[in-house]
Order: structure tokens, then sequence, then C-alpha cells
């Protein structure tokens, strides 16, 4: 019965050390999304910026890429981003910038997934973190309804 306790113990403190584990990750970076309002016909710009804390920084040489995976209905320029689509870069943040289109009016969400590195001093670390992107897609606006610049 000793036995059993201890090997409870152990079991104990290390699912205790793993959960500090994983709350040690949500430090070290942050993700920010702009989630756009579109219509129907019409294209917005949604984007995704990871921000490193705590010390780390967003490594400038390891791949950087959002895997985007879209529904029906919404259209997406390109489904994986990397470095090169970069909208703005630093060794604190990085950030890509999403064209997206609709040809269905509603709510939709686009699933992604961003892989990267973070660095420190002594160590790097890899990170993948999936992600929604929410889309609220209002109906086409009719051409009677688009105020036309008056000419002079």
């Amino acid at each position: 019965m000793h036995r059993l306790t201890s090997a409870a113990l152990v079991a104990a403190t290390l699912f205790s050390l793993g959960a500090g584990v994983a709350a040690a990750a949500d430090a070290l970076f942050e993700i920010k999304k702009t989630e756009p309002k579109v219509a129907v016909g019409t294209t917005a710009t949604a984007s995704v910026t990871i921000t490193a804390k705590s010390g780390w920084h967003v490594n400038a040489e390891a791949p950087i890429t959002v895997a985007l995976t879209p529904p029906a209905g919404v259209t997406v320029q390109k489904a994986k981003l990397t470095r090169a689509d970069l909208a703005q870069s630093s060794q604190e943040s990085a950030r890509f910038d999403i064209p997206v289109s609709a040809t269905e009016a509603g709510k939709k969400t686009i699933n992604a997934e961003a892989r990267f590195v973070l660095c420190q001093e002594q160590a790097c670390k890899p990170v993948k973190e999936t992600l929604a992107l929410a889309l609220d897609v209002a109906p086409a606006v009719a051409a009677k309804d688009v105020k036309k610049p008056k000419k002079k």
C-alpha cells in the first residue's frame, strides 16, 4: 500500500509539473487577431499577430507559417502563409495580413494553425498553435444602395 501511495504522489507531481509547463508556454507569447466584417463580393483583411513575451523573441531564421482552412463560401488568397508573406516582422512580433472574400452571407470561421519558433538567450522552443478567425459576412450591397459621387 505504501508503494501505491508513493507512485500516486509521483504521478500527481509529474501531472502538476506538466500543467505548470503548459501555463508557462502561455506566458511566452500572445496571439492577437483581427476578424473583419466583409460583404459578399468584397474583400476585407483579417490579421494574425504573434507577440513574444517574458524575454523571448520570434526567431528571425526559423520557418514561420500560418495554414488557413476557410469554410465553404469564403476564399483566402493563399492557404499557407510563410515568412515571405509577413506584413510586419520584428524580434518582438510578427504579423500576417490575410485578404478574405466571401460568396455567402452569414457567420463563418476560418480555422488556422500557426507554427513559429520562440527563442531566448539559452534556448529555443517550437510552437504550434491553432486558432479560429470569425468572420461576419454581410449580404451583397445592391447597386441602387451605393451612392455615386455627384459630377461637377
